[in-house]
């Protein structure tokens, strides 16, 4: 079951990233896909705020990965890693290039969003949530969340 939501404005991403946070745990692998400038980051970066994560959420397109810490003064027990694919793809072997971002050795216990990951991590776990996010004319984002395995299903039925 695919859950799609309209999102007007760049706020609305970063305040439907920060609800989806509410449903993620350690463990949990997200793999965002969409032209540049859908609202990738954006997403991320309300995900961010929602775990209470410490640092600028940024897109990481030129560092390939960057692991953002639980900051538990704004309520934040997990960690996150944000990486970046893109410019993988035009390796030789892009499946190489992440195994050596070693994703697998910090996937159980932080929140892991892979941008442009499609055909590459999914390896990493037996379940993910597969998120596409475009971009309108009109600048709305349309981010449909699609479960891959495990309790996703349930836990999106939790968005309404």
């Amino acid at each position: 079951m695919t859950h799609v939501v309209e999102l007007p404005t760049v706020d609305d991403t970063h305040g439907f990233g920060r609800r989806l946070a509410g449903l993620l745990r350690a463990g949990d692998l997200l793999l965002l896909t969409g032209p540049l400038g859908a609202g990738k980051t954006a997403l991320t970066q309300g995900i961010g705020a929602g775990l209470g994560v410490l640092g600028d959420i940024t897109s990481p397109t030129f560092v390939i990965a960057r692991v953002h810490r639980p900051d538990p003064a704004r309520g934040g027990t997990v960690a996150l890693v944000h990486a970046d694919a893109y410019r993988l793809g035009d390796a030789a072997d892009p499946r190489a290039e992440i195994d050596d971002l070693d994703l697998d050795a910090s996937v159980d216990e932080s929140v892991t969003v892979v941008e442009w990951g499609e055909g590459l991590v999914e390896q990493l776990v037996e379940a993910h949530l597969q998120v596409r996010v475009d971009r309108r004319d009109d600048d709305t984002r349309v981010v449909e969340l699609e479960p891959v395995g495990g309790d996703w299903a349930q836990r999106l039925a939790a968005l309404g």
